[in-house]
């Protein structure tokens, strides 16, 4: 990792920038997918997942047969831990549901906000080196609380037609409507404009390659919604004499394993710590499976030193991480500063990998800075909010003049007349 002691201010920026995403080179070949799935449906789906994921078969969808299957082909101990995350996950976003409320802001005018399920969406899970799971546990756990009537999965499938069984064992848990084996850019299009197989829904959720991402990308335009803005995954973690070195490296290289462009960054006041931590790094580096990955991670991460934790806490706020660790001594009072960060882990013993996949918070998050604006995902993800209002003879008597006056004043006076013949009449 790169490290930087005591920057100036001034150079804070460059020093929280990632690594620019520029899909602009993909879409012509995205354009050519969507366009051929638009117009050939089904067949266009297998002629590119024939073409992009070297696997040839005639039935998209998953049976119920093989749904039924992955069950007895995955480990009892795995079911019964991605029923336990299922539980902590649909406990946490139930606690999210809202009541409907009716206020009167003045009086006869009542006004009032229903929430309502988004009633088809759609969910790719990636099921590359990583089969992500836990991603159908955090997309399709709140999709169920929602309501929302009608959830297709896709996921690529490997060269002989089968998607990962821990994925499909999660998505008959969680009530799945449909799932398919499709992945990559077929799979966006394939959901966002139907097929004779897959349901066209209003929504497409998850994460994906940069393929997948431009596709998302392309289909938000006009055709469309999509979760988020989505990038590389990043970790802060900000430390201090308090921490343990090896629960600080463990940390990062959590994240570092992701993906060799995923970011992680250490700060901290302690000099010492930066030769304790690194130390520790290149021991568990040495160890894990993915190091090559993790290792080309590292490479442009960076440990941070400053002199104060006001310091600390505002470069991290201008960092806005996607996730953030505090392993200090007064964790609880600097998580009540943080103003920007996707998921937040607060003391020595609440690893990243908590969130990840079983304390039931949404590991589904913003990333490249987005933390500032935009929210992870939640039960509010699954629906849309209508607003209602209902007025009596009396109210619109009372607020009607407000309303012709300020249509007037607007030259709007098909709207002042709207009033103005009720209250005539």
């Amino acid at each position: 990792m790169q490290i930087y002691r005591f920057p100036p201010k001034d150079t804070w920026d460059q020093l929280i920038a990632r690594a620019t995403s520029d899909y602009s080179d993909k879409l012509p070949v995205v354009e050519e997918v969507m366009q051929r799935i638009r117009t050939h449906g089904d067949a266009a789906v297998r002629e590119f997942t024939a073409k992009f994921d070297k696997a040839f078969f005639q039935n998209l969808q998953v049976t119920e047969a093989e749904l039924l299957q992955a069950k007895n082909e995955i480990d009892p101990s795995l079911a019964h831990a991605i029923r336990t995350a299922a539980s902590n996950i649909r406990a946490f976003h139930e606690s999210q549901l809202t009541h409907t409320m009716v206020i009167e802001t003045s009086p006869g005018v009542s006004c009032w906000q229903k929430s309502l399920p988004i009633e088809k969406v759609g969910l790719y899970i990636p099921g590359g080196s990583a089969p992500l799971f836990s991603t159908v546990l955090m997309l399709a756990v709140p999709a169920m609380i929602a309501g929302c009537k009608e959830v297709v999965l896709c996921s690529p499938p490997d060269p002989s037609g089968k998607i990962h069984p821990a994925i499909l064992f999660a998505a008959r848990l969680c009530n799945v409507s449909k799932v398919f084996k499709i992945g990559g850019i077929q799979a966006i299009g394939a959901m966002a404009f139907g097929t004779e197989s897959v349901t066209r829904v209003h929504k497409i959720f998850g994460p994906g390659n940069s393929w997948v991402t431009a596709a998302k990308q392309y289909i938000s335009l006009n055709i469309c919604s999509i979760d988020m803005p989505a990038g590389p995954s990043e970790l802060a973690v900000v430390a201090d004499s308090s921490a343990n070195p090896a629960f600080v490296a463990s940390d990062l290289l959590s994240q570092a394993e992701h993906g060799p462009d995923s970011q992680v960054m250490f700060v901290t006041t302690e000099e010492s710590l930066l030769e304790k931590v690194s130390a520790e790094l290149s021991t568990q580096l040495d160890q894990l499976p993915r190091k090559e990955i993790a290792a080309a991670s590292l490479r442009h991460s960076r440990m941070i030193l400053l002199r104060s934790k006001e310091e600390v806490m505002a470069f991290i706020n201008r960092y806005a991480p996607e996730h953030l660790i505090l392993q200090t001594s007064d964790a609880a009072i600097l998580a009540g500063q943080v103003t920007n960060a996707g998921s937040v882990f607060i003391g020595h013993y609440t690893p990243e990998s908590a969130g990840d996949y079983a304390s039931g918070t949404n590991h589904t998050l913003p990333t490249n800075g987005w933390a500032r604006s935009v929210s992870g995902l939640n039960l509010d993800s699954f629906c849309k909010k209508i607003t209602y209002q209902e007025i009596t003879k009396e109210g619109l008597c009372k607020l009607g003049p407000v309303i012709e006056k300020l249509a007037e004043a607007e030259m709007l006076h098909a709207h002042k007349n709207a009033v103005t013949i009720r209250i005539k009449k």
